[in-house]
């Protein structure tokens, strides 16, 4: 039963972690951050499995991380209003060319990651060709062009 509570406790902290951390998180890796997963990953081992290195708790272990996902899925799609809490909503960042600077403020996205996006995903350069740039709730910046 240890193996459980460990499993749903580090399970919550991680999600209460990057919840935190935002979405800004989830948009590009950077060797800092792969360290730092690398580090989490081997903290995060650590804490689920404590001193028990079996085969049968690493299994149990796995097998309640599994369970407490599809958990948070099946309330995500049946409790109106817990997949914007958890995952929060997409965030319209630029909106006809201009910059919606206290949506970026909030997001801790700056203009520099939303052109990177334009230049990466549509070839555009410039702000006035973006009709919206919206960030998704994976961490990505959609860039929808204007039309000419």
């Amino acid at each position: 039963m240890e193996m459980v509570l460990r499993a749903l406790a580090i399970y919550l902290v991680l999600m209460v972690v990057f919840k935190i951390a935002g979405r800004r998180a989830l948009m590009q890796m950077t060797s800092f951050d792969l360290i730092l997963l690398l580090i989490i990953s081997e903290a995060t081992q650590q804490a689920l499995l404590g001193n028990d290195f079996s085969v049968t708790g690493a299994a149990l272990t796995i097998i309640t991380l599994v369970v407490v996902d599809m958990l948070f899925g099946y309330l995500k799609r049946y409790l109106p209003g817990v997949e914007a809490t958890i995952d929060g909503t997409p965030v319209i960042l630029v909106e006809n060319g201009r910059l919606l600077e206290n949506k970026m403020k909030q997001a801790d996205i700056s203009y520099d990651d939303i052109m990177a996006f334009a230049r990466n995903g549509q070839g555009i350069d410039k702000l006035a060709d973006i009709k919206y740039a919206i960030l998704e709730q994976n961490g990505h910046i959609s860039i929808i062009p204007a039309t000419k």
